[in-house]
């Protein structure tokens, strides 16, 4: 199978480019900023059609997982930067594969379980879950990721590809081992004492551990019935503060320092990303998956914890194993 990843330089998208390689199928990631891997890397400036659309043309699926990074402060330029790299390139990946002698038969196209209301009352599944924007309680700032969202996957609505089969991917956070992911991020706040809850702690965690996910992407391949919108979470989402003390448990430790909402506020201006990443409550079910028979391997975070854990030390391991025996 020849698999295009637009985006595939990311986190999540450089362990979706490993597995599919791993296993034997041709892929080619497109990048701005094209390095060397093991895979073929394409360069493409994510807005306008170029000798890189010769690859979407004849192949098997399209992943689509461009966008810049939400991990910052929302200033007007980074709103634009946000905006316009999920929109542009959703919209020049469509305009590939309009013009293709021989189209993908499936086009993957990222988008975000943020896009569901701040709500602790129930969970959001595809058929009746809450578009968020206007929930009371939620802060005036969060309604831009709403917007962001919307605007996502209404570029892809938009695109006229009649002969491929279109997929919303409304992700939660992916949990994997990668250095500056989300689960190292949190595993070294546990680390160092300071895993407990963050601000009242009721705030309900949506995941999905990186073996799921990536095994729900090659599902939905080859699943020709499925399209439209998908959430790819797993599917018993948690309070922060059982998730966090789920994490602790994982760990081997007790200690966990509390931040209230006030001190996130001033952390996140130091660190220069938006308290919303922690404090909104992202309760989201994968409707779809479970109904039509995807098996999830770690559907509750406890065990998906443990199996992280476990992860990060033997690759934390071997790579101190590594760094030894080259200086020997």
């Amino acid at each position: 199978m020849k698999v295009i990843i637009p985006g595939g330089s990311g986190h999540v998208g450089t362990f979706l480019a490993r597995a599919f390689h791993n296993g034997g199928h041709e892929v080619v990631v497109l990048s701005r900023r094209p390095s060397r891997c093991p895979w073929q890397v394409v360069h493409w400036d994510a807005a306008t059609l170029g000798p890189w659309a010769t690859h979407v043309d004849g192949s098997d699926a399209v992943i689509n997982m461009t966008g810049r990074s939400v991990n910052c402060r929302y200033t007007a330029r980074n709103r634009q930067e946000i905006l316009d790299s999920r929109v542009a390139s959703t919209r020049v990946v469509g305009e590939a594969i309009a013009q293709s002698a021989v189209p993908p038969r499936v086009w993957l196209q990222a988008g975000t379980a943020t896009i569901y209301a701040h709500r602790y009352d129930a969970p959001n599944d595809e058929a009746a879950g809450l578009i968020g924007g206007g929930e009371a309680g939620a802060p005036k700032a969060w309604r831009f990721s709403i917007e962001v969202a919307r605007a996502w996957e209404a570029a892809l609505e938009k695109a006229v590809t009649p002969y491929t089969r279109k997929v919303v991917l409304r992700s939660a956070m992916t949990m994997s081992t990668e250095a500056g992911g989300v689960f190292d991020t949190l595993l070294g706040l546990v680390r160092r004492g300071l895993g407990g809850k963050a601000g009242d702690g009721r705030q309900f965690v949506s995941w999905i551990h990186h073996e799921d996910f990536l095994a729900a992407i090659r599902w939905l391949i080859d699943h020709p019935e499925i399209d439209g919108i998908v959430n790819v979470a797993a599917p018993h989402p948690l309070p922060n503060a059982a998730f966090m003390r789920a994490l602790r448990d994982a760990w081997g430790t007790r200690i966990g320092l509390p931040s209230a909402a006030w001190m996130l506020a001033v952390g996140a201006v130091f660190l220069q990303t938006e308290t919303e990443l922690i404090l909104k409550s992202r309760r989201v079910v994968p409707g779809r998956l479970l109904e039509h028979g995807f098996t999830f391997r770690y559907p509750s975070w406890p065990e998906a914890a443990r199996s992280l854990c476990d992860e990060w030390r033997r690759s934390r391991l071997t790579g101190v194993l590594n760094t030894a025996s080259n200086a020997a």
